[in-house]
């Protein structure tokens, strides 16, 4: 019986050795599910501490998993293999965090459109989302990204994927 294939995007995150970790994780998603994309990486403060700087990128993927069993059965083992320790401090730095952002286009974390961190990351790939008021997710993120600092991280990123909305961005 076949499963029917899942789309999905995933956003990544770490500041305790995040040039490794991410791409370790990477690397080990692409185990467990199929990578369609990944966006340029970006570097941004940490949120509520004074936790190194934080790398970020997206990743779109298909799989045939629903949400629930691929955050319990990959995602959440995968953070434990990479070192992650979850404590009461949700601010807390982290070998990585993985976040299932989009399953199916169904948004499944709101913070999506609350941070630069979030939104500029997946609007490389997909800039055309909208939110629930029609709001396009480019827009958000360019909006974001003009309040806080985030950065482009050239050299760790392979392939650059959306030219054109860094330029909007970054004016490169």
């Amino acid at each position: 019986m076949n499963q029917k294939e899942q789309r999905v995007c995933l956003l990544l995150g770490s500041n305790i050795e995040p040039e490794v970790n991410l791409f370790q994780a990477v690397n080990l998603l692409r185990q467990q599910v199929t990578v369609l994309q990944t966006s340029s990486v970006w570097e941004s403060r940490a949120i509520g501490s004074d936790g190194p700087n934080f790398l970020n990128a997206a990743m779109l993927a298909t799989t045939t998993r629903d949400a629930q069993n691929l955050k319990e059965q990959v995602l959440r083992p995968l953070e434990a293999r990479l070192g992650r320790i979850r404590t009461e401090d949700k601010n807390a730095p982290r070998t990585i965090d993985i976040d299932l952002i989009l399953f199916n286009q169904q948004l499944l974390e709101p913070c999506l459109w609350g941070y630069a961190h979030s939104a500029v990351p997946v609007a490389e790939l997909l800039p055309d989302y909208q939110s629930a008021t029609g709001e396009c997710l480019k827009d958000s993120a360019v909006s974001l990204a003009s309040k806080t600092p985030i950065t482009l991280r050239k050299d760790l990123s392979g392939y650059p994927f959306s030219t054109v909305f860094r330029k909007t961005i970054y004016k490169e």
